[in-house]
């Protein structure tokens, strides 16, 4: 009997610490199938920061690096600078490349650095309790928006993905998300090609997935996904922002 599926080698088989329905594993998945597909599990080097994933280097079978709240694009430039052989990606949600980290990000992305980020966008803080994020939609009730978040009063949510695409250094900027399996196949090919551009040094890639807190946001992972489908993708719509590799002109 043919196998028609297995583990990849680029993950640890180890219990998974995210709430049920949480869609970091999904992701998790793809960014080590990328890794194993393209040999890099001894060449890589990932930099988590602080949040919900903040614990990833329990999963991921490459090099992992911890870095202060917000700062994992700093120190992938530090590690990419010293180690310019190495394949640098960071894995970052909402709540730390979008607030703390807006400005680590934004210089990485103008430096052109030659790393890839992973940006999870779920609309809130997951790892503290369900705060309002930078992401947070207009009318979007959390721990601290109990009403609703008012832009009035606590300003409108960032498009990260527009803001980063206008900077000369970044090469490739997508957004896309898991809810589908359709999008999950488009995700991972977003998720390859970000790495295939730091190997040929294209310079800087950044990729938003669009996941899911069934947790915090008080919904079932079905109901959940259909949020995501009915608020998110209207707000923050899925495709390339940015691409000025030889392939995207």
């Amino acid at each position: 009997m043919s196998i028609v599926f297995q583990p990849t080698k680029a993950m640890l088989d180890v219990p998974t610490h995210y709430c049920p329905g949480c869609t970091h594993g999904t992701i998790h998945r793809l960014v080590a199938e990328v890794l194993e597909e393209l040999d890099l599990v001894d060449k890589a080097i990932g930099v988590a920061p602080v949040g919900c994933s903040v614990l990833c280097y329990d999963y991921f079978a490459c090099d992992m690096f911890e870095a202060a709240h917000g700062r994992a694009p700093a120190v992938a430039t530090g590690i990419k600078r010293v180690k310019p052989d190495a394949t640098v990606f960071t894995y970052q949600g909402d709540g730390d490349l979008a607030a703390i980290g807006t400005a680590e990000i934004v210089h990485a992305a103008t430096r052109g650095e030659n790393i890839v980020s992973i940006f999870v966008n779920n609309c809130i803080y997951g790892m503290t309790g369900g705060q309002m994020a930078p992401t947070t939609l207009p009318g979007q009730v959390t721990e601290t928006s109990p009403y609703g978040r008012d832009v009035k009063s606590q300003g409108h949510p960032i498009r990260v993905s527009e803001m980063i695409s206008t900077l000369d250094g970044a090469c490739y900027v997508e957004r896309v998300s898991v809810d589908t399996v359709p999008n999950i196949n488009k995700a991972k090919k977003a998720i390859k090609k970000a790495f295939q551009n730091q190997l040929e040094g294209k310079g800087f890639s950044m990729i938003e997935v669009l996941s899911i807190c069934p947790t915090n946001w008080g919904l079932s992972p079905v109901e959940s996904m259909n949020w995501l489908r009915e608020n998110m993708i209207p707000f923050y719509p899925l495709g390339v922002k940015k691409d000025t590799t030889e392939e995207g002109k």
